[in-house]
């Protein structure tokens, strides 16, 4: 039996905004402590890049994290629910999040694995081509070009797996529907909602790769906009339709 959605409007971001600053104060220090593990993470990454004179990858670095990031929401998921409870939200809040989770997670966990180690190779390639690695040799290609080729092709593999993940991961880890269910409704809520998960997704793709380049503005970021995606999710998607 198919799930049924509900339709979106652009009221629905400001409301999911909303929520996502909201449950992020309730949950502050839980919410926080989780995104300082990518934050941490992140600025090592950026650092190691910056002091290789590989700054440029730096962007490459923040938009590939888009590309993994429905998997980290799990966590965040956890945490929403024990505060929709009224429950303590701790570190046990984030493990339950990931606890016994369905194979179908995994399973989009290894799509956006593939297509994040496809999107670095085609990004370190083009890098490689526009930066000569013999000071004899001039570049194969300039580093405009390698910079916009590669936000392309990142944008194109970014709003597809967007499409595919975006409302089929809160779906498998609450377990209301098995992995081809869940993917089906995700692209169903897409397709009938297009222009307003559009603008959900440049929202979430330029917060994100902005406040990862501007560290440490992704450690409030992060939680904010994973508690609105979930907000989202239960607007598109409500539970006992």
């Amino acid at each position: 039996m198919a799930l049924a959605d509900a339709p979106l409007t652009f009221a629905s971001i400001r409301r999911a905004l909303a929520h996502g600053i909201a449950t992020t104060q309730r949950t502050r220090a839980v919410s926080l402590s989780y995104a300082g593990v990518f934050t941490v993470g992140g600025a090592f990454i950026l650092l190691a890049l910056i002091k290789s004179g590989m700054t440029p990858l730096a962007l490459v670095a923040a938009s590939a994290f888009t590309l993994i990031g429905p998997i980290v929401l799990a966590g965040f998921f956890g945490i929403a629910r024990a505060d929709e409870l009224q429950q303590r939200a701790g570190a046990d809040a984030v493990f339950n999040g990931f606890h016994d989770p369905p194979g179908g997670l995994w399973a989009i966990a290894l799509v956006c694995m593939v297509f994040f180690m496809i999107f670095v190779f085609e990004a370190t390639l083009g890098y490689g081509l526009a930066v000569s690695a013999a000071p004899s040799l001039p570049p194969v290609i300039d580093m405009t070009t390698f910079v916009v080729w590669t936000l392309l092709s990142g944008t194109l593999i970014a709003v597809l797996l967007f499409s595919l993940s975006a409302f089929s991961v809160p779906l498998v880890c609450e377990h209301r529907a098995t992995l081809v269910e869940a993917i089906a409704a995700s692209l169903r809520v897409v397709a009938r909602n297009f222009a307003v998960t559009m603008t959900w997704a440049l929202i979430l793709a330029t917060a994100t790769i902005g406040s990862i380049i501007l560290l440490p503005l992704f450690l409030f970021v992060l939680p904010v906009l994973a508690y609105a995606s979930h907000a989202l999710y239960r607007e598109a998607l409500p539970p006992g339709r």
